[in-house]
């Protein structure tokens, strides 16, 4: 691709948008209040170019202006940047898919390139970016349709050009597929969360080279097929912008596969009929009347039976089933109510019948949306001409090793789901580790009690063929032995006691006072001004498509961990893989650090102050972070006040998932002797936070595990079963003799 020309022709200045006082104070990176403080304090400050008298409208050239000649830099990351210029200017030509062309082209450009890019003058900059753009266009799907930018598209092109430059071509991406899918009133369109997608990803076979996903959405579960090392990748979805940002996203992940997308329904009009691929990942729409049951009745690909109308899921199944080659594996993310539904008994009979289907794995709630309830992984083969009978089918449970961890440490978000705070580098151990082991030797497969088993196909195949994993996992209860479990449960009783005294000990502390009749004020600082003035640094890993300088450390990714917002909200180590960092810009983690989730959805403590366990770990790409200068900003301090929830919401921008702008976030303007009084309090809070957090855990795992003896009989209640009130129990409440058999 040809460099890009800077030109000096000059050209007819295009009319500004207009802006309210609310996004001068999100450009400016201020309060309301300070913005109405300017208006009455500053003579020149920019007079209403329209709107009301009670809801005055500013010219947006005319308010960065008065901004940059106060010092008042833009405190908006470079996607904000593009999001808030993309509500304000209208397009008059062109559409999306146009903008998605554009990203694409201009990750192929150096950061010198896009700089001068966003130079040029307007006329220049409209043909420079349709040049960019008609040069890509074959690559997308329904792109090759006619290219047009107008001059009166310049702010948007420079927006996105500088987003692009700054942070990647996926920040552009997922800037342009929200605010389609807003303006297209789309529904259901989820993205797979990474964690999740690269599980899906794992339970495939490494030799898989060529992998479809017939309802591809922003392409997750093929990036996460790239990351395996799959080069041939293969998708369709019906929204045509999903296609195209699929399409677009993966030739940036992976720019040395090969990338074939197309728009569509894949049940009534299957992009790919002659395809066969050596494995299929999907996250398909759940609960769809309207899928093709009348004109698709007699398809051949409903080798298992016709699907009922209600059971679009079994329909997905057989279609991936009928994508892959003998022996080929098909992984598949379906909600809970496909492996009971009355109307799909015959269905699923026929699949464990034949032996297709050779696993299943509930999620805990929260894995995905709907986070509200446990989705499950269903794990298929297609069955080889002449091949060995398959006898059994896998039923892994890590719902409820969960439950007592996530009610432990998450909490309700605002639309009142579970958090999606799960612990999901155990959930991959157990869930991986029982596959691999299964699918190695399935006769010799023993499982785990309470967690993993394997089911003979004749036991399933009765009057309702329940595919339920807790169903089958909890029936194995009775081969734990009552004395292991009786030790324990006396075990995690001892923690516990433990646990509770220390939670006493920093409850117990009273380090402060109320401030007197008034809560005490002060004057507050951007930490975007702070680092301007060189009282902190804020730094990220460059995600996919970015270009940086990062610490020089890309050739040992591989000996360190990635510490992830997930790992911030649970109060965990280091747990993320390296190999999902993709970046040539990692950040390296050091001891007195303050680590900020970029995402403020969902449930524990926003900020972290990093340890010595810590340093050296890589910084993940939902995480910010900030390094003080220790003579003028004290850690603990800081991170006590990036991490208020007034604070947060301020710098925040989103509906259902807020993100953080970091250099919106404000910190009071104290002396250091001052600031580290509050950071010793705020120790002690994140000592009672931590403390708090263990006792809850070893509750919970005590309750369920007496819960789960008393239930399957390895343990007796006390022979006294005289009430107490509480905490006036007898000792020996709970015994382990075995109970007398029956009859």
């Amino acid at each position: 691709m040809s460099p890009i020309e800077e030109s000096a022709t000059p050209s007819a200045p295009q009319p500004s948008a207009q802006v309210t006082a609310a996004d001068i104070s999100r450009i400016a990176g201020v309060t309301r209040a300070t913005v109405s403080n300017w208006r009455r304090r500053h003579d020149d400050f920019p007079a209403p170019a329209g709107g009301t008298e009670a809801s005055p409208l500013y010219d947006l050239h005319a308010v960065r202006d008065w901004l940059a000649s106060r010092g008042h830099t833009s405190a908006a990351t470079a996607s904000e940047e593009l999001r808030t210029t993309l509500r304000l200017h209208t397009r008059t030509a062109g559409g999306t898919a146009d903008l998605l062309l554009l990203v694409l082209a201009a990750a192929g450009h150096t950061r010198e390139e896009l700089t001068a890019a966003a130079q040029l003058p307007d006329a220049e900059l409209t043909a420079r970016a349709q040049r960019d753009a008609e040069a890509v266009a074959d690559a997308v799907p329904e792109g090759g349709e006619a290219v047009h930018f107008e001059a009166a598209d310049a702010e948007v092109l420079r927006a996105l050009y500088a987003c692009v430059r700054e942070e990647g071509g996926q920040a552009a991406l997922r800037v342009l597929a929200e605010r389609e899918l807003e303006e297209s009133a789309a529904s259901g369109a989820y993205r797979t969360p990474t964690a999740l997608a690269d599980l899906l990803a794992r339970l495939i076979p490494g030799t898989a080279a060529r992998v479809l996903d017939p309802a591809c959405g922003s392409g997750s579960l093929l990036a996460a097929a790239a990351r395996r090392g799959v080069r041939e990748l293969y998708g369709q979805d019906v929204l045509p912008v999903q296609a195209q940002r699929s399409a677009v996203s993966l030739m940036l992940t992976a720019p040395d596969a090969t990338v074939t997308v197309r728009a569509g329904d894949s049940l009534r009009a299957d992009a790919f009929p002659g395809l066969v691929a050596d494995a299929v990942l999907s996250n398909p729409p759940y609960g769809v009347r309207d899928w093709g049951h009348d004109e698709l009745a007699y398809d051949p690909r409903w080798a298992y039976g016709v699907p009922a109308r209600a059971e679009s899921e079994l329909a997905w199944v057989q279609h991936a089933l009928a994508h892959v080659t003998p022996g080929g594996h098909a992984v598949l993310l379906l909600p809970p109510a496909t492996a009971g539904r009355a109307s799909g008994r015959r269905v699923r009979a026929e699949l464990v019948r034949s032996g297709a289907l050779r696993a299943v794995v509930a999620l805990p709630p929260g894995a995905a949306v709907p986070l509200h309830i446990g989705l499950q992984i269903w794990i298929l083969q297609r069955p080889e001409p002449a091949g060995a009978e398959r006898k059994t089918v896998l039923f892994v449970d890590t719902a409820e090793a969960e439950s007592a961890n996530s009610t432990a440490l998450g909490t309700r978000t605002r639309g009142g789901s579970r958090s999606a705070s799960l612990d999901w580098d155990r959930i991959t151990t157990q869930a991986l580790g029982a596959w691999e082991a299964f699918a190695g030797d399935p006769d010799a497969f023993e499982g785990e009690p309470g967690t993993s088993r394997a089911v003979g196909v004749v036991d399933l195949l009765d009057d309702v063929v329940d595919l339920t994993p807790a169903r089958h996992v909890r029936t194995s209860r009775a081969d734990i032995d009552p004395a292991e479990l009786s030790a324990e449960v006396d075990t995690t009783r001892r923690n516990l006691v433990r646990a509770a005294k220390s939670l006493a000990r920093a409850a117990g502390h009273e380090g402060w006072s109320a401030s007197g009749s008034a809560a005490r004020e002060w004057r507050t600082a951007t930490a975007s001004d702070l680092a301007r003035g060189g009282a902190l640094t804020i730094l990220r890993t460059l995600p996919e498509g970015a270009r940086g300088r990062g610490d020089g450390t890309a050739d040992g990714l591989t000996a360190r961990a990635v510490l992830t917002a997930s790992d911030i909200a649970r109060g965990s180590g280091p747990t993320g893989d390296p190999a999902g960092l993709r970046s040539d810009a990692p950040r390296v983690i050091a001891a007195g650090d303050v680590l900020v989730r970029a995402v403020a959805s969902g449930g524990g403590p926003m900020t972290r102050v990093a340890g010595e366990e810590d340093a050296g770990a890589l910084l993940g790409h939902q995480v910010h972070l900030f390094r003080p200068d220790p003579g003028r900003l004290d850690a603990w301090f800081l991170a006590g006040f990036l991490g208020a929830e007034e604070n947060v919401a301020g710098a925040s921008t989103g509906s259902s998932v807020l993100t953080v702008s970091p250099g919106r976030l404000r910190v009071p303007l104290l002396p250091l002797a001052e600031q580290r009084r509050y950071g010793e309090a705020f120790r002690h809070v994140e000592e009672l936070r931590t403390q708090a957090r263990r006792a809850s855990r070893l509750a919970e795992e005590t309750a369920r595990l007496l819960a789960g003896g008393l239930t399957g009989g390895q343990l007796l209640p006390s022979r006294d079963t005289t009430r107490h009130p509480p905490g006036e129990a007898p000792a020996g409440e709970v015994s382990t003799h075995s109970p007398p058999a029956s009859g």
